[in-house]
């Protein structure tokens, strides 16, 4: 291979970097030149599980990169490296499909712990050691961005490393039920029943979304007495715990709870640091301790918002061929960091329209069912759904600990009295006004 094609590769991998810095990894170091001829680069990975990354995320930015740099177009192929890892396994038939897609991140090693997510960090670890046995089910929950997707994946990863040829299916809930459907409507429901029925693991985000899917909760009760009965591994992630899903049957409610449930919550100040340090550090970035402070203090609603400034921080650099310094950072930030810090919280809402209704606030968070206390209350729920970032579990902790049914309630009525009733229109608008100006 010539000088000329590996400095060519050099090039096309700065400029994939410059393309696209949401997937650019620190680990992008390691990839080297296979082949370069024919109007085709072949590109040699550390193992499985870099080469399915690259082939899913990034193989059209590659072949863009490739083409700019050449002139010419450039397919890419993505191959492992003779010898290298091959952590994805076999399972009876083939375990490499759609149902085992994990992300090289997201391990244990690479996730910080802190006070808001120790109990789950520890149960999954536990779970990844000890499958079947330690804690099953396993139910993680908590609001978006907080670490649950890293966690399933993290526990696939450390199984798969533990126990060769483990059988292990990690699917999203919504895929689930589409997959439960096709079935029926082709009519191979026991091969379905086959395939999700006889792993040793069965993994599912956002289970949630079972929730008004009668027959899809009913394949999916008889699905996990089959696995728990066999000691197979169950683990289950949510937005809210398994309590409070709207429209679950009581049965699956019950079955949720057999084992432990763990929550996550936001991660303080100090886990923000450390989180930035990391991902920092497994895109390659260098950024000083004053850097890391800065970006913890001023983006607080979750992991894929710090991710996003890192991300933005990185392109800025790129694009100005400047160094990341704090001076850079606040001006990438600029207008997120504004946004930030002109984010409306839940208690200025309840505030102010306690001052427009004439209500007092204990009577919002009173059990006080009067039309001239629920209206209120409910225009409280629906501009918090709208205007912060918090939960409807959250929400309705904050309005006498109604549960997340009651807010999806209020929500959905304020939106009908928006379109028919005057003065609650007129009362949104007045209201909204009055916390724009705070």
């Amino acid at each position: 291979m010539s000088n000329r094609d590996l400095d060519t590769f050099v090039d096309v991998l700065e400029r994939v970097k410059a393309l696209d810095p949401v997937n650019t990894r620190k680990w992008f170091d390691e990839l080297s030149l296979v082949d370069f001829s024919g109007g085709q680069v072949e590109i040699g990975c550390p193992d499985d599980l870099t080469a399915r990354f690259l082939e899913e995320n990034c193989k059209s930015t590659f072949m863009q990169a490739a083409g700019q740099i050449t002139g010419h177009l450039v397919s890419v192929k993505f191959s492992v490296k003779q010898g290298a890892s091959r952590k994805q396994g076999k399972s009876g038939g083939e375990q490499t499909g759609p149902l085992l897609r994990l992300h090289p991140d997201y391990t244990f090693d690479n996730f910080v712990i802190g006070p808001s997510n120790r109990l789950a960090h520890a149960s999954c670890v536990a779970v990844s050691q000890s499958p079947g046995t330690a804690y099953n089910p396993l139910f993680l929950y908590g609001t978006v961005g907080l670490g649950k997707t890293h966690l399933l994946h993290a526990i696939c990863n450390e199984t798969m490393r533990r126990t060769a040829g483990a059988r292990i299916h990690f699917i999203s809930c919504e895929e689930f039920v589409n997959r439960f459907i096709s079935a029926i409507e082709a009519g191979k429901l026991s091969d379905f029943q086959n395939q999700f029925r006889t792993v040793d693991m069965l993994v599912i985000d956002d289970v949630q979304f079972l929730r008004e899917r009668e027959q899809s909760q009913e394949e999916f009760f008889h699905t996990f007495n089959a696995l728990y009965n066999n000691r197979k591994q169950i683990i289950l992630s949510a937005d809210s715990p398994p309590g409070e899903i709207p429209s679950l049957e009581e049965r699956l409610i019950s079955r949720f709870k057999w084992g432990l449930v763990a929550r996550i919550d936001a991660p303080t100040y100090e886990t923000r640091i450390a989180i930035v340090k990391k991902k920092a550090n497994l895109r390659g970035l260098g950024i000083s301790d004053e850097i890391s402070e800065y970006i913890a203090q001023k983006v607080q609603a979750n992991i894929r918002e710090l991710e996003g400034a890192l991300t933005t921080i990185y392109a800025v650099a790129k694009a100005s061929g400047e160094q990341i310094t704090l001076v850079l950072a606040k001006q990438a930030l600029g207008d997120q960091v504004k946004l930030a810090e002109r984010q409306i919280n839940i208690s200025a809402i309840i505030e102010t329209v306690s001052k427009h209704y004439g209500v007092r606030l204990a009577d919002l968070q009173s059990k006080k069912r009067s039309q001239s206390i629920a209206l209120p209350r409910q225009i409280c729920m629906y501009l918090a759904r709208n205007l912060t970032r918090h939960s409807l579990e959250e929400i309705g902790g904050h309005l006498g600990g109604r549960d997340h049914t009651t807010v999806m309630h209020a929500c959905a009525k304020i939106v009908e009295l928006e379109q028919s009733d005057a003065k609650v229109k007129t009362s949104l608008v007045e209201i909204s006004k009055q916390l724009s100006k705070q």
